[in-house]
């Protein structure tokens, strides 16, 4: 009996003790509901993200400051210090003039500062200011606002848009391809004939427009109605249950057609445009042929100055070419830019087809005190063995290669190297009195004065020329075989260059020239490989500063280096002569035109005095139009 008493008043304590154990962990269980509650409620009321404020109702002045000073100092490092400043000094004016302020004003609360706020980004909030783009809104931003929330690209989108161009072409060829691509499925179904019947009108009305318009401004004036008949048209073909096969089939083989009559007129353009720098423009053979017949017509006296063409104390430059107007801009920029132009002698050295007009035009021309000789190269009579069959002007050869080894064709360099013809060779026997002479291309233009090339000291080197090094020794393998060169020196062009033929006639390069032509004449690049090697470790490299080169082909050369070149290079295929001429680099060569010319304005070579008074004469009816 007492050990089961004693047993039994052991298990009362026991069951107390669990009994407020488990009331603890109930109220540790509410306790923990209770703080997480606590805090959001206390977050709710008194504590706010840096992203937004909330509007405040009015409290007393002295809590109100107090409070404000508190929630500046929680969002201190969040906001820049120039923020906070503002915001403080807004936020105490607003403080003191509560009281006075109605109770309506009073829900105002505390403004937003302007920095947190963002607005949406369109384009009715950008201005531009000193050409740059900048975000317009109620209050003031700082300038980085545009770039510091939208990327660099927000900048440079505004600053580089482009409004397209004959937008409306561009839609109606796109009208046009879709309402092709339905036509035949909607033809197929009886019940849809009327929409068929309106879908082929709408088609023939849109050729006949795009077949004789090109661009938005040769459109007709009732052509916003024809676009949305055609609009409405598309929409009610494509409302129409249709096999989606057939009109897939349809896309598919139009896609095939346009692709085949791009392929055809990229093959076409490319021909047409070989054809139009190998082919003299109709306007140059115009003035040759008037230049030629009035040379027999007026027998101008003609003013031979022997004692002047072979004096080797004067400055003497050769030309050689077969278009007068070319010619003719090259000695007039390399006159108007001397010093003294009493000592200059210049050598035009031309075929029989172009003698007489070149003779007859710098007859008529003068170029201050300088003196203008033409030659006829092809004259056996007057010069012998220093004769050719035919004229070779200056032989361009384009060079292209990759930028590095991994990069694609399309990002290929190209370069025109140009060098020295047949014709060059014989000047040491037709200029057998003159010890130096400087060749310049007829594609040149001359800024500077050149006076300062005939002090030049060549250290005993054949040949003074702008050296290549961006087409090396090496990348010309293929042209030189297994000829020994120097494989890392540059190459070098023709253009402006300053020759010894004292030196030329020592070294006989003439016949070393010609040699190297008859080994290597079945060879492509013949002449490229045997002037290259003819005139090796003979060339003078010429300050780079003396020739800018590339005007001829490449669109990106840096407008301040060509206006401080001395000499301008149109090496390459579009020449300024031509209309296939860079636009931007033309007007270099135009201002050394005579405008003034009769033969130039009536074979229209200066035609752009004449489109300037078209377009002003056309704007004159058009606005007469406008007011009747």
């Amino acid at each position: 009996m007492k050990g089961g008493s004693g047993g039994g008043g052991g298990v009362a304590p026991a069951k107390r003790r669990w009994r407020g154990l488990a009331i603890a962990v109930l109220f540790l269980v509410v306790l923990s509901m209770l703080v997480p509650l606590g805090f959001l409620l206390g977050l709710h009321s008194g504590f706010h993200s840096a992203g937004h404020i909330p509007l405040q109702r009015p409290s007393p002045s002295g809590d109100r400051s107090s409070h404000i000073d508190n929630l500046v100092r929680k969002l201190g490092p969040t906001l820049p210090k120039d923020v906070l400043k503002g915001f403080v000094n807004e936020a105490k004016n607003e403080t003191s003039s509560i009281n006075a302020t109605p109770r309506t004003e009073q829900k105002k609360g505390i403004p937003i500062p302007p920095q947190v706020v963002m607005q949406p980004f369109t384009s009715k909030n950008i201005s531009r200011i000193n050409g740059k783009a900048k975000m317009k809104s109620d209050v003031d931003e700082s300038e980085g606002f545009c770039d510091l929330k939208y990327g660099s690209y927000c900048i440079w989108r505004e600053e580089n848009r482009e409004e397209m161009q004959d937008s409306m072409v561009k839609k109606l060829k796109d009208q046009l391809f879709v309402a092709r691509a339905y036509f035949p499925s909607i033809a197929k179904i009886p019940a849809q004939s009327k929409l068929s019947g309106e879908l082929k009108q709408n088609i023939q009305e849109v050729e006949h427009v795009l077949s004789e318009s090109t661009t938005d401004a040769d459109l007709p004036p009732e052509i916003q109605k024809k676009s949305r008949r055609m609009e409405a048209v598309i929409a009610r073909a494509k409302s129409v249950s249709l096999d989606c096969n057939n009109v897939d089939k349809k896309l598919r083989q139009i896609f095939d057609l346009t692709e085949d009559e791009a392929n055809f007129h990229m093959k076409q353009s490319a021909f047409l445009y070989q054809l139009a720098v190998q082919t003299m423009p109709k306007s140059l053979h115009c003035l040759s042929m008037r230049l030629t017949v009035e040379y027999f017509r007026d027998h101008l006296f003609d003013k031979e100055l022997s004692e002047k063409y072979s004096d080797p104390t004067l400055q003497h430059y050769v030309i050689f070419s077969n278009n007068v107007i070319a010619s003719s801009v090259v000695i007039n920029s390399t006159v108007v830019h001397a010093r003294d132009t009493v000592n200059q002698v210049f050598h035009v050295l031309t075929d029989w087809q172009n003698y007489y007009a070149m003779k007859h035009w710098f007859l008529r021309n003068t170029f201050r005190d300088a003196v203008v000789q033409v030659l006829n190269i092809e004259d056996s009579d007057s010069y012998g063995k220093a004769t050719l069959s035919h004229l070779t002007l200056p032989v361009e050869f384009r060079v292209s290669f990759p930028s590095n080894d991994s990069a694609p064709a399309i990002h290929n360099r190209t370069q025109y190297v140009s060098i020295f013809s047949h014709s060059h060779y014989l000047l040491p026997e037709i200029f057998k009195n003159l010890e130096k002479v400087v060749v310049l291309d007829d594609d040149v233009v001359v800024q500077q004065d050149l006076s300062a090339l005939w002090s030049l000291n060549m250290g005993g080197k054949v040949t003074g020329a702008i050296e290549i090094c961006s087409v090396k020794m090496d990348q010309l393998q293929s042209y030189l075989g297994e000829h020994s060169f120097q494989k890392h020196s540059c190459s070098w062009m023709s253009g402006l260059n300053v020759i010894d033929l004292a030196r030329w006639r020592d070294l006989d390069i003439s016949e070393t020239y010609w040699k190297l032509v008859k080994e290597v004449s079945m060879k492509e690049g013949s002449a490229l490989l045997a002037t290259l090697l003819s005139f090796q470790d003979q060339i003078y490299a010429l300050d780079r500063v003396w020739v800018l080169s590339g005007l001829g082909h490449d669109y990106g050369l840096d407008i301040e280096g060509i206006k401080k070149a001395a000499v301008l290079h149109y090496n390459g295929n579009m020449k300024p002569w031509l209309d296939l001429g860079i636009p931007k680099y033309k007007e270099y060569w135009k201002k050394f035109l005579n405008h003034e010319d009769q033969y130039l304005s009536e074979c229209n070579i200066d035609n752009e005095l004449v489109l300037r008074l078209s377009l002003w004469i056309l704007g004159k009816l058009r606005a007469q139009g406008a007011k009747c």
